[in-house]
């Protein structure tokens, strides 16, 4: 074989080896980029939040209606006013009652005179009777005369008791005018704000009668002292005790959380929805410099903590796959598959007992097409590693 021809088989060959190299490369898989964090030591949590939105609830609140209707002649206060204790707050038209206890106060007092007067014409007689008594003893007088005056100083106090029992009678009277007057009025049992007024001077104001709902007069509110009620899983309550640390946002403070603990939980489960069977919890803010002035309705989420791991191995918890397992960026630029143990977890970070150790680094973008075992990767340098 000449080599001119060894020279041509040669660049053949050679030919050949590059384009097959390239038709490699060309059909070669290209790494996926993916996000990936650095497993390290830090805190951990355990925790329950509510199923449903929370409210803000005031520690006092009294819906108020007189316990009678009657025409509304006096509205001492509007939507928004505070209020002290005993302060008035609405009054119905009562003039009649109002007359029947002059009525009744006048007899009260004219009772009370009847009964000077007789209880002192009573207390004579009684002296008299004594004078002859003795006068009888002495044997100045006979016996008929001394026992004549007796019974009639018997008889004056009688009349003294029937006159008290007079007196007794008309205050008892003049008292029932007056329960009579307060079912047409109303005072504040606390202070607070008066959050609803329903009804305007010269309407018909009417009491609710049973089985009937009518709104209330006022509705008041001591708005100096509120929690917040949240319902939890039936399944979450047993884990929950009064005294427990919780985290408690709300809507109208959004990227906000104040502490507090929890105040009380309810002796019962509430099946407002016969799938969703709920316990109540009150919880409470832990009193800072900086409280948030907080509306009674404002709608807020509580996250009870139910323990802490401090400096322990975490690793985010939206990394961990069906079967306790994870990927891991491999040091061969594939990606691997690692079984864990878990200890205490929350929706952000779960504490790694075995399988994984400082500094291995875990994917993240499970979401991401083609992240799978076996897969060669890339770190995606716009996320970074956490």
């Amino acid at each position: 074989m000449s080599s001119t021809l060894v020279r041509r088989l040669l660049w053949v060959l050679l030919a050949a080896g590059i384009l097959g190299a390239g038709v490699w490369w060309i059909k070669k898989p290209k790494p996926i980029a993916v996000v990936a964090v650095e497993i390290a030591q830090g805190k951990v949590e355990s925790s329950v939040a509510n199923t449903r939105a929370g409210t803000v609830e005031a520690c006092q609140r009294t819906k108020l209606s007189t316990t009678m209707g009657g025409r509304i002649e006096v509205l001492a206060v509007k939507e928004g006013d505070r209020v002290k204790k005993g302060q008035l707050l609405m009054k119905l038209w009562n003039d009649d009652q109002q007359a029947q206890s002059n009525v009744a106060s006048t007899q009260v007092e004219t009772a009370r005179k009847r009964m000077a007067e007789a209880c002192t014409v009573a207390a004579n007689a009684e002296k008299e009777a004594q004078r002859q008594s003795a006068l009888l003893a002495q044997g100045f007088i006979s016996s008929s005369r001394e026992e004549q005056v007796r019974s009639e100083a018997q008889a004056r106090r009688a009349g003294c008791d029937a006159a008290t029992s007079d007196v007794v009678q008309t205050q008892a009277r003049l008292k029932a005018t007056r329960v009579e007057q307060s079912r047409t009025v109303l005072y504040a049992p606390f202070a607070g704000t008066v959050a609803k007024v329903v009804g305007e001077v010269g309407e018909y104001s009417t009491p609710s009668p049973p089985g009937v709902p009518t709104p209330p007069a006022i509705d008041l509110i001591d708005d100096t002292c509120m929690y917040v009620k949240a319902p939890m899983d039936e399944v979450d309550a047993p884990k929950i005790q009064p005294g427990q640390l919780v985290r408690i946002s709300f809507d109208a403070l959004p990227k906000q959380s104040f502490a507090g603990t929890v105040r009380r939980v309810a002796p019962y489960v509430s099946a407002i929805e016969k799938q969703a069977r709920t316990v109540d919890i009150e919880a409470v803010l832990t009193p800072t410099d900086n409280d948030p002035r907080l509306l009674v309705g404002y709608s807020a989420d509580v996250e009870v903590v139910l323990a802490v791991r401090e400096s322990v191995l975490r690793v985010p918890t939206s990394a961990i796959q069906e079967g306790n397992t994870v990927l891991l960026a491999g040091g061969d630029g594939v990606l691997v598959q690692r079984t864990i143990k878990t200890g205490l977890s929350n929706w952000e970070f779960t504490e790694v007992l075995e399988g994984l150790s400082a500094g291995d680094k875990v994917i993240t973008s499970l979401e991401r097409e083609g992240v799978k075992v076996g897969a060669s990767y890339v770190l995606d340098s716009k996320a970074g590693s956490k």
